[in-house]
């Protein structure tokens, strides 16, 4: 038996995929403890792992709400300046107390959320083994595919290949003071350099929860990186109450900007005046955004709720209106529906940009979004069939992938050899 320590952000994105895979390592025997903020303590004890809290004074319960609502306000570089911020907090905090927590409860291996980048250096201290989990679109750096944070389609070209190194460069600037922080405590700790971001991550195993089929081609992927397809779905979730009584026959249109990128209440106005007129019934949920009641009334009156059955919804919907975060992303794949994106900060656009390259959607950049933009979208992927079928054959994809029963094999394959596990 190894005890597992899973270091990955607070939020409902990450957790939801790290603590399946902490579930089904438990069930095969293995002790398993999530290393995090007091504001994840409850749904991981409720996922039945043990927890281990850290920064009690610096994140006091209720932090990470408050630091998401304001993320939930802010768009494009803003988000993505405000998000390195939080996560620049977060390494400081994980280099100063993660260590001493680990050794304090015994810890014989991490599993580290590849956004944290952190992690890795502080199983190389201990000298304990690390996995790395892609929860998030995969941040491995390639100057072939565009940086994960931008909506720029894959090309093979030249001029792409320049565009992307350029976008690299942007993107170095932008998260240097993480990279700093991470620099200063491998000096102190006396360990070699980062000389590239991709050193960040493990060299025994790197494992995706997308499948193959949604990411770029790719030129230099480590031979130990593994795509598994999703395990979020498989974790426990609360029941939402829903007016199942008032959906009609209508072909479904779900729309939803998640549980952080979703307080651009326009947004929601916009989605109703281009879905007005169609023959579907337009169902929004604003994900704890606002109350239904506090919204104007919107152009078609579609079923509005706060909190929405995402997963029974997905079952019956005919397009899924999505902010492209990965864990919406893969529910609606896991259930052959296509898309039309609206990302709005972070990795949505990366997200975005593989479902359009995919053919399973559309995407209207939240800069360009207008009720006659999208509409064209909506009207496209609901008509053309072509994008149900691509959303079809990438369900048949996340079912050969393995998803966590496989993705759990490789990592106790990699601590049981000590060797990288190759794809």
């Amino acid at each position: 038996m190894t005890h597992f320590g899973i270091i990955c952000p607070a939020s409902t994105g990450h957790l939801n995929t790290m603590l399946p895979l902490g579930q089904e390592l438990q069930r095969r025997g293995h002790r398993v403890t999530v290393i995090n903020v007091l504001d994840s303590q409850e749904k991981v004890l409720s996922a039945g792992l043990e927890f281990k809290t850290i920064g009690e004074s610096d994140f006091p319960l209720g932090s990470t709400t408050a630091s998401l609502q304001k993320l939930g306000e802010l768009n494009g570089l803003a988000a993505f300046r405000y998000t390195i911020n939080l996560f620049k907090e977060k390494a400081v905090l994980i280099l100063e107390e993660a260590a001493k927590a680990i050794q304090e409860i015994g810890i014989e291996c991490l599993l580290v959320d590849q956004a944290e980048a952190p992690g890795g250096t502080v199983a190389e201290f201990l000298d304990i083994p690390f996995i790395t989990i892609c929860s998030a679109v995969v941040l491995n750096r390639d100057p072939n595919v565009p940086p994960f944070n931008t909506v720029w389609p894959y090309s093979p070209s030249v001029g792409a290949r320049l565009r992307n190194r350029l976008g690299y460069f942007i993107l170095g600037r932008v998260g240097k003071p993480i990279r700093e922080v991470v620099s200063e405590y491998r000096r102190a700790w006396k360990l070699p350099p980062h000389t590239h971001p991709n050193n960040n991550y493990s060299k025994l195993a790197q494992i995706s929860q997308q499948p193959a089929e949604l990411e770029f081609p790719r030129k230099n992927f480590p031979a130990w990186f593994h795509f598994t397809g999703p395990y979020h779905y498989s974790s426990r979730r609360e029941p939402v109450a829903f007016p199942w009584e008032k959906l009609t026959d209508k072909p479904l249109i779900y729309a939803s900007m998640g549980t952080v990128q979703n307080r651009l209440v326009e947004v929601f106005q916009t989605i109703a005046s281009a879905c007005e007129g169609l023959e579907a019934q337009l169902v929004i949920s604003l994900g704890g955004s606002a109350s239904p009641e506090s919204l104007p009334k919107l152009p078609g009156s579609p079923l509005v709720v706060e909190y929405a059955p995402q997963l029974e919804l997905l079952q019956k919907a005919s397009l899924t209106i999505t902010h492209a975060g990965m864990n919406t992303t893969l529910e609606c794949l896991n259930n052959g529906v296509p898309m039309v994106a609206i990302p709005v900060a972070n990795d949505q656009p990366g997200v975005a940009a593989r479902i359009a390259w995919a053919g399973a959607g559309e995407v209207v950049p939240l800069k360009k979004l207008n009720a006659s933009k999208l509409r064209v979208a909506v009207e496209k992927v609901f008509k053309d069939d072509s994008y149900k079928q691509n959303a079809l054959r990438l369900q048949e994809a996340i079912k050969r992938a393995g998803g966590v029963q496989r993705a759990a094999d490789i990592i106790e394959r990699a601590v049981s050899t000590g060797k990288p596990v190759l794809a």
